[in-house]
């Protein structure tokens, strides 16, 4: 291989690091040339489980959250509490209420944000299919647990509105989660409190 084309592909590497959350030029290059320099085995197992993840991991027909089949296991536990459905912005949020080990209820995950400014409506966060999801004959309460930043607050009133429309009891987290703050960093003790002290939706 030539040269060039070595130069190519590193930067075809760094691009791939830069497309990460919060990784800029510096940070994909250190990356880049850590993996190629001291670590080519695990360059290798991190490309194998990106494509096996990628390949095999989709959406539950359910909650909309990350799954190998249909049903994720929460879905399809038994155990959990039908008449309760939670209402997260992502799978990491969903992650971080089931770490308080508080709630034994369902979610339906959006996998994002009302944000005008960004292009990302009603239908990008898939609040057709929450609505229907919601309506089951099954659901008593709806816990609308977004974030507590501009575009989560919009969200939750949002999807609040809409809901309560349905004859659905609607609540929101408890003000004990940070104003402004993303739920996926809110330690689990917080989230748990906010649980515990939900609100109704006026």
């Amino acid at each position: 291989m030539t040269g060039k084309g070595q130069a190519a592909a590193l930067e075809t590497l760094i691009q791939a690091f830069r497309r990460l959350p919060g990784v800029g030029n510096k940070s994909a290059q250190r990356f880049a040339y850590y993996l190629l320099q001291h670590d080519r085995d695990g360059a290798m197992a991190l490309g194998a489980a990106l494509n096996q993840a990628v390949a095999t991991i989709r959406h539950c027909a359910r909650c909309n959250t990350f799954t190998e089949a249909e049903l994720c296991d929460t879905c399809a536990s038994p155990r959990r509490d039908q008449a309760l459905l939670c209402v997260v912005e992502t799978a990491a949020d969903q992650l971080m209420v089931e770490q308080t080990m508080s709630y034994d209820g369902l979610y339906f995950v959006l996998m994002g944000r009302i944000s005008p400014l960004d292009g990302i409506g009603p239908r990008e966060i898939h609040l057709e299919r929450l609505l229907e999801r919601a309506t089951d004959g099954l659901v008593k309460e709806v816990i609308l647990a977004t974030s507590f930043t501009q575009e989560g607050e919009a969200t939750a009133h949002y999807a609040g509105e809409l809901l309560k429309t349905r004859g659905l009891a609607v609540t929101r987290l408890a003000r004990g989660v940070p104003v402004g703050s993303e739920l996926e960093y809110v330690d689990a003790s917080t989230i748990a409190h906010a649980l515990r002290d939900r609100r109704e939706v006026d």
